[in-house]
């Protein structure tokens, strides 16, 4: 069998090879291809490049050897294993073999483009091949990889951030607290973000757009954020949109998935583990006790 790469050119011959729970999902506008898929095969032999980036979780499963080969130099002569990374940056053409694999993984495909804190180091690092696992990165696309299994596209603001914090670790500089301290944003600039994210709760909002109101560049309009509020912006867009659904569940009457739908959450279940998340309770729970609290009180 023969297969082309979903991106980029070259091609894969596998013998014995099958796919399954496989989906992909651009998102961030085109900036961000999602690849979650299950993969095995007998024996394969693969040559490709791709004018993107290109970072991968092994989440389970393993090979019996993987030789990955590049300008004719060997990358990676070994096993795949639960936990460890690869990043092949941007143009960068591999080839190899696998036998014996039987992989779940996640994929992040990146456009270089993407103007995102830490995306413009990626360009400038080497190839890495099944590196030692990263708790933190393996964390955050085993839950990305999770929320879409379960039919749930995050917010674009969170994307942001989690492809922010994956680039700056992938690159060997993770956030860390500051050597001096960083201003922040100040009360009135807060109040017009505030107002803007209120106005808008329920659309995607993205990184990008929350920095051209306050007309800073984003990485720098992210660490300002953080120094005012204590909250990354997803975050504090996120507590917004709860404290919106506490005022409707009080004082309306709107079902719960109209609330849902009201405030621009992709079902009634991520709305109902979103709000619970932050407040401890179901929306369902939190109505019935503020009706007996009424009922006590009448």
């Amino acid at each position: 069998m023969t297969l082309t790469p979903a991106i980029g050119q070259g091609r894969l011959k596998a013998r014995q090879a099958r796919t399954a729970a496989a989906y992909t999902t651009s998102m961030l506008g085109g900036g961000l291809v999602f690849d979650h898929r299950h993969w095995a095969c007998g024996e394969a032999e693969f040559r490709w490049s791709a004018p993107r980036h290109l970072i991968v979780l092994t989440e389970r499963g393993s090979t019996g050897r993987t030789c990955v080969y590049s300008e004719g130099r060997l990358m990676h002569d070994g096993r795949d294993r639960p936990g460890t990374l690869s990043f092949v940056p941007a143009h960068a053409e591999r080839s190899g073999h696998f036998r014996d694999a039987d992989l779940v993984y996640t994929a992040l495909w990146l456009d270089p483009a993407l103007a995102l804190p830490g995306c413009d180091r990626l360009a400038q690092l080497p190839m890495r091949i099944n590196d030692t696992a990263d708790a933190v990165v393996q964390a955050l696309l085993t839950s990305l990889s999770a929320e879409m299994a379960a039919g749930r596209i995050p917010e674009p603001v969170y994307l942001e951030h989690l492809v922010s914090l994956v680039a700056l670790r992938i690159a060997g500089a993770a956030p860390a607290a500051p050597a001096r301290r960083v201003q922040g944003l100040g009360q009135r600039l807060l109040a017009r973000l505030t107002d803007y994210i209120d106005a808008r709760l329920d659309a995607s909002l993205s990184l990008g757009d929350l920095a051209g109101v306050a007309g800073m560049p984003v990485d720098t309009f992210a660490r300002r954020f953080k120094a005012q509020t204590g909250m990354a912006p997803y975050a504090y867009v996120i507590d917004r949109r709860v404290r919106r659904a506490q005022a409707l569940l009080r004082g309306s009457a709107l079902p719960i998935s109209a609330v849902a739908l009201e405030l621009g959450f992709s079902s009634q279940s991520h709305f109902t583990s979103t709000f619970q998340r932050l407040t401890g309770t179901t929306p369902r729970s939190y109505r019935q006790h503020l009706r007996r609290d009424s009922d006590s009180s009448a």
